[in-house]
């Protein structure tokens, strides 16, 4: 059984002409930049910074954001080169799928839809809730949640689901312009939220800049242990749990990663880029230079405008609870019509990535190649009306809250066997032509692996028990008919790369 059997470049590249199975291509760097904005700025921007700097950084969380971006950066540029090589849909699914075998790529198409299917129903879900708290604040008696019995269906997540699939079964450009459209007017919003907190900033609020580290105790209120929150590295050293210090600023950074996620998505719409040699890179650094700048200064505004021991002290510490310590309940409003336009573009870019890696593993036999059917607009429609009503189902009527912890973790491991790859394809095909090169190889793509892996072992015990659990439900599935039904090992590939 091999399991580590490899395509080749050629026969992921012949794929997308394949008749039936081949996407449009009809999106520029500006649709790609945008798309990654789209996805990373949603309400998390008003409340991962607080709350990270509340429990695990302080006034240095705005370090923890600089460490974030760094390693997201750095993971991006090993992104793009695969992007300028392997202009295919699947993102790092496809990578691996080239350089270190089959079994590997199944397991990060299998983490990436773990990321992008419970991100996409917690991201619709709490757009819902977002919405009733907007309309509460305006003063309108509207309420999406429909009781059923003892059973609650919110019929809001089914709403903007709908809406965005209805989109991109119609056409990936059409969504891009509308979700583009959105993102200008969230930014807008974001940019004067900024302007207007710094006007409340006390230079007293940044002392001490990297608290003294402290004992730490549960604080969620969940009842589940200071043990099972605390870094992984800590528990496995023995290290009592703790927070703030310079351990803070690193289990900060692992937090606020969430912040960035997004690229790996808008890299499987590489199939659908014009010149994707070109455009995918530089689409991906303007996205990703745009976020650092936002999370960054919203972090500052929040940290400035109140003491981070009186945001420890919140229930749910946020940016709108910071405007209301300092008196300006106004805020609040905006905020909160800021939150409901930037969960709703975050729904749209999750749900095309989350088809698209569906989509490659499909093509390629790992699923059912019925999945991957293309129509008249090139788009997946059969498989884009699936994922919604998925993803819609778990929103309107399950607790997903206590997975989103979970999107962390599939992440950097799609990040770390990525940076991996990129001295493995060097090595292996020195011929390909690469209008991206990431400097230093083999050792920063070595680095970059390294501090994905750093990130991965500061996050919580409990996320681990949670990802061991859902790898062997993947191994499961790859064996049982993954493996079998693969168009590599049933020698159709080859045919399909000679023609």
């Amino acid at each position: 059984m091999n399991v580590f059997r490899k395509k080749s470049v050629e026969q992921t590249l012949a794929e997308t002409g394949e008749s039936g199975h081949a996407l449009k291509r009809d999106l520029t760097w500006w649709d790609l930049a945008i798309m990654g904005v789209a996805v990373a700025v949603g309400a998390g921007i008003f409340s991962i910074g607080a709350q990270a700097a509340a429990f695990h950084a302080g006034p240095a969380v705005v370090l923890s954001f600089l460490i974030a971006g760094v390693v997201c950066g750095a993971a991006v540029m090993c992104y793009a080169e695969f992007a300028s090589m392997i202009p295919v849909a699947g993102s790092a699914y496809t990578f691996t799928y080239t350089t270190v075998g089959e079994i590997v790529a199944w397991v990060i198409g299998w983490d990436l839809i773990l990321e992008m299917l419970m991100a996409g129903s917690v991201v619709s879900k709490y757009w819902g809730v977002y919405l009733n708290q907007f309309f509460e604040l305006i003063g309108w008696n509207i309420n999406t949640n429909i009781a059923i019995g003892s059973f609650n269906f919110d019929l809001a997540p089914v709403i903007i689901v709908a809406f965005f699939t209805a989109l991109l079964v119609m056409g990936t450009k059409i969504g891009a312009r509308v979700d583009g459209a959105l993102t200008i007017l969230k930014i807008a919003i974001v940019v004067f939220i900024v302007v207007v907190g710094f006007f409340y900033i006390k230079a007293e609020n940044f002392a001490p800049f990297i608290p003294p580290s402290e004992p730490a105790a549960s604080t969620d209120g969940s009842g589940v242990s200071a043990v099972m929150e605390q870094p992984l590295w800590q528990w496995a050293t023995g290290m009592a749990p703790s927070i703030y210090g310079v351990t803070g600023i690193i289990s900060g950074a692992a937090l606020v990663f969430f912040a960035f996620l997004g690229f790996d998505v808008v890299a499987t719409a590489s199939e659908e880029t014009i010149n994707p040699k070109k455009n995918v890179p530089l689409g991906i650094g303007v996205g990703l230079g745009l976020i650092i700048v936002l999370y960054t200064l919203v972090a500052i505004v929040t940290t400035g405008m109140v003491s981070y021991k009186d945001l420890a002290k919140q229930s749910d510490p946020s940016l709108a609870v910071a405007f209301k310590m300092v008196g300006a309940d106004w805020a609040a409003k905006i905020i909160s019509l800021g939150i409901v336009i930037g969960m709703a573009t975050v729904v749209m870019v999750l749900l095309l990535g989350l088809t698209r890696v569906v989509f490659a593993m499909s093509r390629d036999g790992l699923l059912p190649r019925g999945l991957s059917h293309t129509g008249k607009h090139g788009t997946p429609v059969r498989l884009q009306i699936i994922v919604g009503v998925v993803m819609a189902l778990i929103a309107a009527c399950c607790n997903v809250g206590i997975l989103s912890d979970m999107v962390n973790i599939g992440t950097l491991s799609a990040f770390t066997l990525v940076a991996i790859s990129i001295p493995i394809m060097r090595k292996k095909r020195p011929d390909l032509e690469r209008s991206f090169k990431i400097p230093g190889n083999p050792w920063v793509p070595i680095l970059i692996a390294l501090a994905n892996l750093w990130l991965m072992v500061n996050l919580s015990v409990l996320t681990w028990i949670r990802f061991v659990v859902w790898l062997i439900v993947g191994f499961a599935i790859y064996f049982g008919y993954g493996y079998r039904h693969a168009r590599l090992g049933a020698g159709e590939l080859e045919v399909a790369a000679q023609e």
